[in-house]
């Protein structure tokens, strides 16, 4: 009895531990910060508004995010940054602790000659909600941390009669350049302002408010290389500089609330979330967050490198949409009008070219309560610039990638049941497809299809409408709207107009409707031919809301394998104009970019569903990595992440609105997902292996269960799902075209 007992009481102890096991422990932020993986590198909370992280010198693509791992100089540390984008922005707010320096520039050329420091890899370290690192230079350390508004610094001093700390306004990232700025001494320890600028996005204004635990011994102004010991000064770039002295060791904080509407929202929201000097209280609550959200899924595996990845993956896919709500309810509008609702948490920053792919269909299984607020954000945008968002940054419409982007997250969201005003989102939509807002559109709905001679990227525009108009068309469906049904149903199809017989590619088409010649279906110039950072071979495969057609189109399933086989073998060369987006390549398929992201998955939809594991597990194996040049491509917001979130369960939304995931390769033994509704899911795969990747047949709650795919509707159930692998295909598993997945599953 005594070792029943003690044997009880140990399992108790153990599934506790595991109950309570640290998330974050698992997710390096450093991963993807090298090569062209663009991650931001910092202190943030989920989703949160502020992202608080250093800042090195621009210099060139590969520091978008203004952090790159191979560097070592660090200008500053801001509260706005970007995450996998392909465009830099943001980088702004910029305080930098200092001492005996007078240099009133940062000394982009030569750092020495500025007041930037150098820093080693061996004394930095980021973990979620945490950036430390120490300043050679000055011999302090900086510690970071975020609340979901505001940011928290730490700055541990040496011994100095000349310490201080430079509030740089002036200073942005990549495209950035400030326009208007404006800092305030209030008193002693408060400073205030704003920075007005124009880069990616055209017009942007962030407010601030900064505590010091320190009162100034001092405080100047530089302007245009003029200094100003007036309290207050307004200009296109004003640096500040809060001077005192320090002991050795000495800490001394700064609290920084964000705003997008005014300097009094920035101060309430600094006030309301950080209100003592208990950085660790913060920390800790940032990092609270991050394991509630990392917790929503439970892997079991034994190869820790695989739950770094994993768990890393997840915590990237939460660093993007950023919260764009004070904490008193006003937000900043497309319009540039302030607007005050408590009804929902505005969002801004929707990479939607990306993230409508993989990224907003896993918020539908993870993050159920941000869904609704997401949509409504977007609609906000719609009726405050009079059309759905494209790629939208700090209230701001940058128009960056084709398609209306922002049409299948909305339509998912609507068919999955998410409790929205159908009638105002199908509104919006139908506005955006159909009004003279988005390149092309005009030629569509008068000719069919976007003539070549009209306007560069013409087969990637109009096959991204054709992905959105078939959302559009399954949403009349299901309001009751049968012209528009068959309307967007016949525009859904516009794809076909691409597809030249004779090549068996999709390709730019004239307004005489000849080709545009000469073809060379690997040409992929970068943002001037007929696609979009992609070429004739990735582009063919871009109808995952119409697999079946792109089958008939091919000559049925036989030859669509063979085509599909043959992008996976063929020789990965581009040539010299190629889009440096075009990465991760296994023959012309690339990874790196995310047209190609479901394309693997096609063969699903053609009765070879075995095809696809070795594929996914090439993937996931080779082309996500735990080192900080982890990643084959642009994060993208989260999408990259999401692709692997998705894929290693086991699963994949190939049509991003139609509710169903199909089955892949399950990378963990074992898979235990929270879903809405205290529901569990559970995935399981016996005799999983490195070696044993295809499915020999699968169960759902204890039942045979021979369809290729697995819908929304049937995970939110709960129950387990479980995978027998084996080392063999089997051949016949999905193969009957009733077992396949099928474009309409509602």
């Amino acid at each position: 009895m005594n070792k029943l007992i003690v044997s009880l009481f140990i399992l108790l102890i153990f599934s506790c531990n595991k109950f309570n096991q640290d998330y974050t422990e698992f997710v390096d932020p450093f991963i993807g910060s090298d090569d062209h993986g663009h991650v931001f590198v910092g202190a943030t909370t989920p989703f949160g508004g502020v992202q608080v992280g250093p800042s090195n010198f621009h210099k060139g693509w590969d520091w978008t995010s203004s952090y790159h791992y191979t560097d070592s100089i660090i200008k500053g540390f801001g509260h706005l940054y970007l995450s996998g984008t392909g465009i830099g922005d943001l980088g702004e707010i910029l305080l930098m602790p200092t001492t005996n320096n007078d240099h009133t520039k940062p000394g982009f050329n030569n750092y020495e000659k500025g007041y930037a420091s150098k820093y080693l890899k061996k004394n930095e370290y980021v973990k979620p909600g945490y950036y430390g690192v120490k300043l050679e230079r000055y011999n302090i350390d900086v510690e970071l941390t975020a609340s979901k508004r505001s940011g928290f610094h730490k700055y541990t001093f040496p011994k100095s009669n000349n310490s201080r700390i430079i509030i740089n306004l002036k200073e942005g990232n990549g495209w950035d350049i400030s326009t208007e700025t404006f800092l305030e001494k209030v008193n002693d320890t408060i400073f205030q302002g704003y920075r007005y600028s124009k880069g990616w996005a055209k017009n942007q204004k962030e407010y601030f408010s900064i505590v010091f635990s320190k009162p100034a011994d001092s405080f100047y102004i530089i302007e245009k290389d003029k200094k100003f010991t007036t309290n207050r000064k307004k200009g296109s770039g004003v640096i500040g500089f809060v001077n005192f002295k320090t002991n050795d060791k000495e800490i001394v904080y700064a609290k920084v609330g964000i705003s997008p509407v005014s300097i009094k929202n920035a101060h309430e929201n600094l006030l309301a979330e950080i209100k003592y000097w208990d950085f660790n209280k913060i920390k800790n609550s940032a990092k609270k967050s991050w394991n509630d959200e990392l917790s929503k899924i439970k892997i079991e595996t034994n190869d820790i490198s695989k739950k770094r990845i994993f768990y890393t993956a997840l915590y990237h896919t939460m660093v993007t949409p950023n919260l764009y709500h004070d904490i008193n309810g006003e937000y900043r509008g497309a319009d540039d009008k302030i607007y005050k609702d408590n009804s929902f948490s505005n969002y801004t920053l929707f990479s939607l070219w990306d993230t409508y792919r993989a990224a907003h269909p896993l918020y539908t299984i993870t993050h159920p309560e941000k869904v609704s607020d997401f949509i409504n954000s977007m609609i906000k945008i719609y009726e405050h610039q009079g059309k759905l968002p494209v790629w939208h940054l700090r209230a701001n419409e940058t128009n960056t990638m084709p398609g209306y982007s922002a049409v299948p997250v909305l339509v998912d969201a609507s068919l999955k049941g998410f409790n929205l005003d159908l009638k105002k989102i199908y509104e919006a939509v139908k506005i955006t497809a159909t009004k003279n807002f988005e390149p092309g559109v005009k030629e569509l709905m008068e000719i069919g299809y976007i003539p070549a001679d009209f306007m560069v990227e013409s087969v990637a525009s109009n096959m991204e409408y054709a992905i959105s108009d078939w959302g559009i068309a399954q949403l009349a469906k299901k309001l009751s709207k049968p012209e528009d049904y068959e309307y967007f149903k016949k525009r859904s199809k516009a794809y076909r107009e691409y597809f030249d017989p004779e090549t068996g590619f999709m390709r730019g088409k004239l307004s005489d409707g000849s080709w545009r010649t000469p073809f060379d279906p690997i040409s992929a110039e970068h943002r001037v031919n007929d696609y979009c950072e992609g070429n004739a071979w990735q582009y063919l495969w871009l109808v995952p809301h119409d697999p079946e057609g792109l089958i008939e189109l091919l000559g049925g399933d036989k030859a669509f394998n063979k085509k599909l086989d043959e992008l996976f073998s063929m020789s990965s060369e581009l040539g010299e104009e190629a889009s440096m987006d075009i990465s991760g390549l296994i023959g012309q398929y690339a990874h790196g970019n995310e047209p190609s992201h479901h394309t693997a998955y096609m063969y699903a939809y053609s009765g070879e569903h075995f095809k696809i594991a070795d594929k996914v597990r090439y993937i996931n194996n080779e082309l996500y990595t735990d080192k900080p040049d982890g990643l084959s491509g642009n994060e993208d917001c989260g999408q990259m992440s999401a692709w692997y979130v998705f894929s290693s369960l086991g699963f994949y939304p190939v049509n991003p609105s139609n509710g169903a995931y199909v089955f892949g390769s399950p990378l963990f033994d074992e898979v235990l997902l929270d879903v809405p509704g205290q529901n569990k899911f559970k995935i399981s795969a016996k005799n999983n292996s490195d070696k044993n990747i295809y499915i020999q047949s699968v169960s759902l709650n204890g039942k045979d269960y021979k369809y290729s795919y697995i819908t929304h509707k049937q995970i939110l159930e709960g129950g387990e799902l479980k995978f027998i692998m084996g080392p063999n295909p089997n051949k016949n598993f999905g193969k009957e075209k009733k077992y396949r997945p099928k474009s309409i599953i509602y």
